[in-house]
């Protein structure tokens, strides 16, 4: 037997140790103070739901592997989350054994919606610890709870942690020592759940808490007062629409200065290389096909990293399940719940793990469509493009006194992505025949200042995969868009410019015949190949053209002025148009398929959005030419 077969084997014969609780409970955060970096992420086999695993090392020497479930309020489940959870802690995944050992994360502020899972996993008669977190919160809003009786009421050891501080976790750890050696035992029958009503479950929980926990002094009223304004009828509508309004403002506002600097950094660094090499095809790939199509990417990271600063402001806030509150209503009168606009917001970011989060709507119809409708709403990959034609045909100024044009426009061009998406989905619905709404359920977290940490972390990871992409995939495509706009080269006694008689420049004349309609020409045609696998690709992809098909001082001049000098403002009108509903990248198709299980619905979702994408533009296009654009 080799090494590594040997480590993977002692790895499976270490206890198995399970983290289960409600969302919000801070279990995944426990889970990151376990095990640090020695965690790995993966799918559930069959499935997409994040399977995350690590292990971790007592202070007493005794390994662990530890088991981070996906969130659920019951084992009686109504979600793909919850039918996972249940099915592990159960041992009903094939291939897989039920855990060792139970650990239940609870909020100590909100024991009285945590308790019943706790109840429930106690019938299936498996080794437990009930993990008090957060009770530093519960501290300071005045609530006091006896850890002491909560264990003998529920016969099992109850420890309190604080998974956001350093040995917040020392107690769990401890009684897991305690526990030292595991006898692994077989859970008992699910039916062992509904052995007890949900209404003589409820009963308990309210017997436990009245011994265990004194409530009567709670401080905890802030988060009532807030929400006294920012749930109210009319003017927490307003506080979303300005807070959304704020964001999109800042992304151009903030993002300038940064912009700038990579811009110039990037050029200087082309220059640089261009003069210390000797003219030919390797200079020629870097200079015109690295640092010009990479380069004008990479520049758009400071708004894309500003954008996401926002979202993770307001998810980690505890703002966002109120938005879905506010936001339910109005997405009732299009036949969907508030909880579609969590994975609706998330797909401001990338379509793709928007889809995914999909998963946590029951309704198997109103997941389809939030699915269908994800991808209209306007991804960071469209950002690079919005960004150039707009910083390239509207005028950077202030209007009405206070406001940035440019950020009107932008604010505009996300607002038409969501409205398109609520007429989609109002369509979708009524085809479907779907017309009673489920109701919305939502637990509202208390409000909390986001923790710097997980705002760091996030934004690390959001870079990672914007610069991981601009490394391979839009690297890759700029190399290859490069040789196709290069080669074969031009004729003697040609009168177009090279790229004109280049593979590429075929390509695109082929499609233009399409295109033409709606105003675009042959080089727009070229950038938008490539962004069917990576929209922001688009940008690099005209940057490479463009500078192809230059010559003398203009090869050093930035896109910007390029295609403002080239293109009519009906075909820019008409290409913001298009990027609206612009069809989907290939790689979220792929998870619509994986998502779905079917190729029915990656294909109507890239015929309905090539379709609506067409017709706005040539809309768009045709009134922008009677209007004089």
């Amino acid at each position: 037997m080799g090494a590594v077969e040997k480590a993977a084997q002692a790895v499976a014969q270490q206890p198995m140790v399970a983290l289960l609780g409600n969302p919000n409970c801070g279990k995944t955060a426990l889970f990151n103070r376990l095990t640090g970096a020695r965690q790995k992420v993966a799918n559930y086999a069959g499935v997409t739901i994040e399977r995350k695993e690590g292990q971790f090392t007592s202070a007493a020497g005794n390994s662990f592997r530890l088991l981070d479930l996906p969130g659920a309020y019951s084992l009686s489940a109504h979600t793909p989350d919850e039918m996972i959870t249940r099915d592990v802690v159960a041992g009903l995944r094939e291939g897989e054994r039920s855990p060792d050992v139970v650990v239940c994360v609870v909020d100590a502020t909100n024991l009285r919606l945590n308790l019943r899972l706790v109840l429930e996993i106690k019938r299936l008669g498996l080794p437990m610890v009930m993990c008090l977190n957060m009770v530093d919160v519960a501290k300071k809003r005045g609530i006091v709870v006896d850890a002491a009786r909560l264990s003998q009421e529920l016969g099992m050891p109850v420890v309190e942690t604080v998974a956001v501080k350093a040995g917040g976790e020392k107690a769990l750890v401890e009684t897991l020592d305690a526990m030292w050696p595991f006898y692994h035992s077989q859970a008992n029958p699910l039916s062992a759940i509904d052995a007890v009503s949900v209404e003589d479950t409820q009963r308990e929980v309210r017997r436990i808490l009245s011994i265990a926990v004194k409530d009567s002094d709670d401080r905890g009223n802030r988060t009532e007062k807030i929400d006294h304004f920012v749930l109210h009828p009319f003017m927490g509508p307003i506080i979303l629409a300005v807070l959304m309004f704020c964001v999109f403002q800042a992304v151009f506002s903030w993002a300038k200065a940064p912009m700038d600097l990579i811009a110039a950094g990037v050029a200087d660094l082309g220059v640089l290389v261009g003069n210390h090499m000797p003219e030919g095809v390797l200079r020629s790939l870097l200079v015109d096909g690295v640092f010009s199509g990479v380069g004008a990417v990479l520049v758009f990271l400071p708004q894309i990293l500003i954008l996401f600063f926002f979202i993770l402001v307001l998810e980690d806030c505890g703002y966002l399940p109120r938005a879905a509150f506010l936001l339910d209503r109005l997405m009732g009168g299009v036949g969907l719940s508030g909880r579609a606009f969590i994975p609706l917001l998330s797909s401001f970011a990338c379509a793709i793990p928007g889809i995914m989060a999909a998963r946590t709507i029951q309704n198997p119809r109103d997941r389809i469509v939030t699915i269908m409708i994800a991808p209209l709403m306007t991804c960071s990959a469209r950002l690079p493009v919005y960004a150039l034609v707009i910083a390239a045909f509207i005028p950077n100024k202030e209007v009405w006194g206070a406001f940035n044009l440019q950020g009107l426009v932008l604010f505009c061009l996300y607002f038409a992505g969501i409205i398109s998406a609520m007429a989609v989905a109002w369509v979708m619905k009524r085809s479907m025949r779907a017309k009673r709404n489920q109701p919305l359920m939502l637990e509202l977290p208390a409000y909390h200042w986001p923790h710097m940490r997980n705002l760091a972390i996030g934004l690390y990871e959001r870079a990672k995969i914007f610069l991981t992409r601009v490394g391979t995939t839009i690297l890759t495509l700029m190399v290859l868009l490069w040789a196709l706009s290069s080669f074969p080269g031009a004729p003697e006694g040609a009168t177009h410019p090279a790229i004109y008689y280049s593979i590429a420049g075929m390509l695109g004349r082929a499609l233009e015949f399409i295109f033409s309609p709606i105003g675009f020409n042959w080089q727009i045609c070229i950038a938008l190949v490539p962004g069917m696998a990576a929209r922001e690709v688009a940008v690099g992809a005209l940057g490479t053209v463009y500078a192809l098909s230059q010559t003398g001082e203009e090869l050093a001049n930035s896109l910007q002025p390029v295609i403002a000098s080239s293109w009519s403002m009906a075909t820019a009108l008409a290409l913001l148009a298009w990027y609206v509903f612009a069809p989907q990248c290939l790689s979220t198709l792929s998870v619509v398929r994986r998502e779905t299980n079917s190729m029915k619905y990656p294909l109507m979702m890239a015929g309905y959005m090539f379709v609506l994408a067409y017709t706005a533009t040539f809309i768009t296009y045709r009134v922008a030419l009677a209007l004089g654009g």
